[in-house]
């Protein structure tokens, strides 16, 4: 029973119907209210609409229109017996419900059309019956006041919640697209970062590997020998850790790091001549000058011939790795040719190959790596003129 008693009320409505009851019997005690004649309708009769009205309060937020469908009658009657200060607030109270908590949202227009068409009425008849037209127009701004008013404060009321509502929502949908963009900004972030872990370890790592398992391999090898692959060794542990301090700083500056110790294309001639092993040496070849490029397209460019140098050392086989870099057209065109190996080199994931792609593609260009007769061709093209990409390259 408790719970259907929750069902058909509100604890807010079940306050208001009782505050209105008390109210209700101060103002019939005060007198407040009107008659028709001397005599009738007895006080107690007056009890009637007024514990109608407050009935069917209990009914305004959860059944808003019969509630309104309840007090009706009720007004009615107690227009009857002669219209009271307490009822007509409370059948007021009923429209305003009516129209704000009304499922359909043209229930507002109706009632509105009814009450004004019902304030008319009260007018046209009032001025009518008593043959005054000053009667009816105070009859008529009454009615208005009762009916008409409550349902406009009640459209006006549900308006501003429609707004504040789209308001809401839309403050929601910026908060949801800023989040994504957030979520967008640091995956294109740990791409870059991953990328530049790669290339930066994946380089100095593969030759200290190599030169060092070819130390341990070769038990005879000669002083010269033991002395070239220490300092490859050498070379590039401490390259690695100097990339590695940079990339730090980077992280903990942020643009406060000299971008001038990233690495550039002038570096290549180094970088190829540190790509040795047994039975494998590389070349630069460089045709013409290359313009002044922006440091993203530099350092793209350099990353993408290192790592397929150290594709090269992990997997070519025997010969010569030849490295093309050449400008035309507004483009930097580097090549990287390898022989083929038989497959016995260290192992890879291939992340090498989506780094380089990724690298390319963030600043327009194009990249393409494959088998090409008996060696293994990488080739890629870098805008000079063109902008990086949102969350492209930066500084690292």
């Amino acid at each position: 029973m408790l719970s259907k008693a929750r069902r058909l009320t509100t604890p807010q409505d079940a306050l208001i119907a009782a505050g209105s009851v008390v109210a209700g019997l101060v103002l019939l005690a005060a007198h407040g209210y009107s008659t028709w004649t001397d005599h009738w309708p007895p006080f107690w009769a007056r009890l009637v609409p007024l514990a109608g009205l407050c009935a069917a309060m209990l009914l305004r937020r959860t059944a808003p229109l019969s509630a309104l469908a309840i007090s009706t009658p009720f007004n009615f009657l107690d227009v009857a017996f002669g219209p009271s200060i307490a009822t007509a607030m409370i059948y007021g109270d009923a429209l305003y419900a009516a129209s704000l908590y009304g499922r359909r949202r043209r229930t507002a227009e109706w009632l509105l059309g009814a009450t004004v068409a019902a304030t008319v009425a009260v007018t046209a008849g009032s001025a009518v019956a008593a043959r005054d037209l000053a009667l009816g127009v105070v009859a008529g701004a009454l009615a208005a006041a009762v009916w008409v008013t409550p349902v406009l404060t009640a459209m006006l009321v549900r308006e501003h919640r429609s707004r504040a509502e789209a308001e809401r929502q839309r403050a929601e949908q910026v908060a949801r697209l800023a989040e994504l963009d957030r979520r967008a900004a640091v995956g294109a972030e740990r791409a870059r970062l991953a990328r530049e872990l790669h290339d930066v370890i994946a380089n100095h790592l593969s030759a200290v590997a190599l030169h060092s398992s070819a130390v341990l391999k070769v038990r005879d090898l000669d002083r010269d020998g033991l002395d070239r692959a220490m300092t490859v060794i050498r070379e590039n542990s401490v390259q690695g850790l100097a990339e590695m301090r940079r990339m730090i700083g980077l992280l903990r500056e942020g643009e406060g790091a000299d971008p001038a110790e990233a690495p550039r294309l002038a570096d290549l001639a180094r970088l190829v001549d540190r790509t040795a092993r047994p039975g494998l040496s590389a070349r630069l070849r460089t045709v013409g000058e290359l313009p002044e490029l922006p440091a993203p397209v530099e350092l793209a460019a350099y990353r993408i011939v290192q790592e397929s140098l150290t594709n090269a050392l992990k997997h070519a086989g025997p010969g010569r790795a030849e490295v093309s870099v050449r400008y035309a057209g507004g483009r930097v065109l580097i090549d990287v040719l390898s022989p083929l190996g038989d497959g016995a080199g260290l192992p890879g994931s291939g992340s090498g190959l989506i780094g380089m792609r990724e690298r390319a593609a963030i600043l327009g260009g194009e990249f393409a790596a494959g088998p090409d007769g008996g060696h293994w061709l990488v080739h890629a093209e870098l805008p000079v003129d063109g902008e990086p990409a949102r969350g492209g390259e930066g500084a690292l």
